[in-house]
């Protein structure tokens, strides 16, 4: 039975009718057309659904639309300012670091997510934060090196 539930999406507040159980994934891309976040493997192991909830990646896929309601959440397309992409996006473009660009919203956000809580992390970071995301394409090494860029440029503006 579908029940009411008020989603805080990118700053935006939704009011969708939904199953308590129905995916975070399904209800982003079905009812309010974000479908920047990706259906992989629909068992949350490839992260190409991940999305931040109050800043924290998760994966979407198995995050029932209940369990969600009121919290922020944010998808790839709330990262942007405008026109301007934000700096981890515009580090992904300039370091080549997507190809097929499938898995690439999940990473993204994930890099997002770790450069809020550290301003300069390690190689070995940047592996932690993405574990758990496969890129077929194989372009590990340049999504290591964008979110090194990201990092400093974020530093070089002060944030």
């Amino acid at each position: 039975m579908s029940e009411e539930f008020v989603l805080v999406v990118n700053g935006a507040e939704f009011t969708i009718a939904a199953e308590p159980a129905r995916s975070l994934l399904e209800v982003l891309r079905d009812e309010l057309d974000l479908t920047g976040t990706k259906y992989g493997c629909g068992e949350g192991q490839c992260g190409a659904c991940t999305v931040l909830l109050a800043g924290t990646p998760v994966r979407s896929c198995r995050l029932p639309v209940g369990a969600v309601e009121g919290k922020a959440i944010r998808t790839i397309e709330g990262l942007a300012n405008g026109e301007q992409l934000h700096p981890v996006q515009q580090a992904f473009l300039e370091e080549t670091a997507l190809q097929c660009g499938y898995c690439t919203p999940g990473m993204i956000l994930a890099s997002v997510a770790l450069l809020e809580r550290e301003r300069a992390p390690s190689q070995a970071r940047i592996r932690e934060a993405l574990q758990g995301h496969i890129c077929r394409c194989g372009t590990h090494p340049r999504i290591e090196m964008a979110i090194a860029r990201a990092a400093a440029a974020q530093r070089e503006a002060g944030r």
